[in-house]
């Protein structure tokens, strides 16, 4: 008890390092992966697909709601693999979620050994905290979402690659690791600046035989770790292999787009912030050493993500992702050569932007579970009719927790040059936690299919045998696939057309019309809240 109490008088130390360091980022990594259901979006579709896999055993290719889903199978095996483990302690999208987690660690200590070894031990923790204070980044890292593979992928290459010419056998291993993991976790396109990435390696070395030697290694490791699995699904389930091969190549075969990547360009200053503005004044105050090897290696891994990007992606947030790594990379040296007057002021910008926040959480579960402010609880039920909100100690037990321990680190950190990022990432998890704990059952209320799937398993009878479905989509199939085991065929389907019983879903009378023949209406709904989406269950 003595050493908790200097502890607390003491603060927190600067730079972070150790287990202290170990502690705030699995604080980011956890907070958020809990306490909700699979949500509308990629969240359901992936949960679903993994629960699939373990469900049902199909671990050669990815199934959504039993068919084909033509995915690389990375994320869905190790998906599957924590549901399986974890599965006894927590609800199955829960634990099927903490594969993300796993992800995300491997892309922040990748991320920390880069920084280290290309700007040295003090510098070492301002990779993983700016990767981690990314806005983008936050909500992406709770939900199941493959791309975090690739992110992993893009950390771990870009950490082997800064350590080339003093661990050479080291390199080769965590290089050829991460192009397997980032093909066989999100496919070829984002695998091809891995690839790219090695021959400005082998420039930028000073030892260019033995860094082509070690480079060879990581591809002959990554080739054996890649080919078995496409090999496997080519032997035993060809009509896969193609459809997934055709999937991966489309992008390919798309023109170049100059405006996609100047998109992706205009999504930066927010979508990785603060990491895009420290990294241009990393560029600014280094611009005599440009390059130098720490510059030209983060520098270079960019512009060649960003050219991959504008090739073979729309310009979304999911993608942009693989911004980050190198970014947050070049950002590190800037982040901690701030003048007094911007490290000031970025401090002062995330205490009081981020307390306002926290503030305004409390007001959010004070209005939905006291009633006040009164307009604000009103306002609440408006925008979710029907819910009502319950009083949830743990939760509360978790928020009191969680804003002492940001009160307690805006008034005990001192002063250094971490302090202002330190405020900034730990603040911004702060505050996605209590909006996990405090308020998350609001939105959980409209982002859930399991209102809409347990209502249509109740409108079936036990025996409905054959049940077809029109106009739903990934999520709305993987929702129901996961929450009441119901996994409907095509209405175009040669089984679907035999089937007697059809579910539609849509918002014009076009799209709710029953087909030809006798129908019955025996059930209609929707999500709470959502007059968009009108589900109608049918039979003939």
């Amino acid at each position: 008890m003595p050493d908790l109490l200097a502890l607390i008088r003491r603060g927190i130390r600067l730079p972070p390092s150790g287990w202290m360091l170990a502690a705030m980022l699995a604080f980011y990594v956890l907070a958020g992966l809990f306490g909700r259901d699979p949500w509308k979006g990629e969240d359901a579709i992936h949960i679903g697909t993994a629960w699939h896999m373990l469900h049902y055993g199909d671990w050669l290719s990815p199934d959504l709601a039993s068919r084909a889903f033509h995915e690389p199978p990375l994320y869905y095996w190790s998906a599957a693999i924590t549901g399986k483990l974890f599965g006894w302690l927590l609800p199955a999208h829960e634990a099927i979620r903490l594969a993300s987690g796993i992800w995300v660690t491997l892309a922040l200590m990748g991320l920390y050994y880069a920084t280290r070894e290309l700007y040295g031990e003090e510098n070492a923790a301002a990779g993983p905290l700016l990767l981690a204070g990314c806005a983008g980044l936050l909500f992406h890292a709770h939900d199941a979402q493959p791309m975090l593979i690739a992110v992993a992928a893009y950390s771990g290459t870009l950490g082997a690659l800064a350590a080339i010419g003093r661990k050479p056998r080291l390199t080769g291993v965590i290089y050829g690791l991460s192009v397997a993991a980032c093909l066989l976790g999100t496919g070829i396109a984002p695998t091809l600046p891995l690839l790219a990435i090695a021959p400005v390696a082998w420039w930028l070395s000073l030892d260019r035989p033995k860094t082509f030697q070690t480079l060879l290694i990581g591809l002959a490791l990554a080739t054996v770790l890649i080919l078995p699995w496409p090999l496997l699904l080519l032997n035993l389930e060809p009509a896969r292999f193609h459809g997934w091969l055709a999937t991966e190549l489309a992008p390919l075969k798309t023109p170049f787009s100059i405006a996609g990547g100047g998109s992706f360009l205009i999504m930066l200053p927010w979508f990785a912030f603060p990491a895009f503005p420290l990294a241009a004044w990393t560029l600014w105050i280094r611009r005599k050493d440009i390059k130098a090897p720490e510059q030209l290696l983060p520098l270079l891994f960019l512009l060649i993500t960003l050219l991959m990007l504008a090739w073979a992606f729309r310009p979304r947030q999911i993608p942009a992702l693989l911004l980050l790594p190198p970014l947050a990379l070049l950002a590190a040296p800037g982040a901690l050569a701030l003048r007094r007057g911007a490290a000031s002021a970025f401090d002062w910008f995330a205490m009081s932007t981020l307390s306002f926040f926290v503030g305004i959480v409390w007001l959010g579960w004070s209005a939905m579970v006291l009633g006040w402010p009164e307009k604000m609880a009103q306002r609440a039920v408006v925008l979710r009719p029907g819910f009502v909100a319950q009083f949830d100690l743990l939760a509360l037990t978790i928020g009191l927790v969680a804003t002492a321990w940001w009160a307690w680190l805006i008034f005990t950190a001192p002063r250094s040059p971490y302090r202002s990022l330190t405020h900034w990432t730990l603040g911004f998890t702060t505050l996605w936690l209590l909006a996990a704990t405090l308020v998350m059952p609001w939105f959980d209320f409209n982002k859930s299919y399991r209102p809409v799937a347990q209502a249509i398993a109740k409108a079936l009878p036990p025996d409905h045998g054959c049940l077809a479905e029109r106009g739903l989509n990934e999520t709305q199939l993987a929702s129901l696939s996961y929450f009441v085991a119901i996994e409907p065929v095509a209405e175009t389907s040669k089984a679907g057309q035999a089937c007697d019983w059809l579910l539609v879903v849509g918002d014009t009378r076009r799209e709710l019309a029953a087909p030809n023949g006798r129908w019955t209406k025996i059930w209609e709904g929707n999500r709470p809240g959502d007059r968009k989406e009108t589900f109608r269950l049918l039979r003939r």
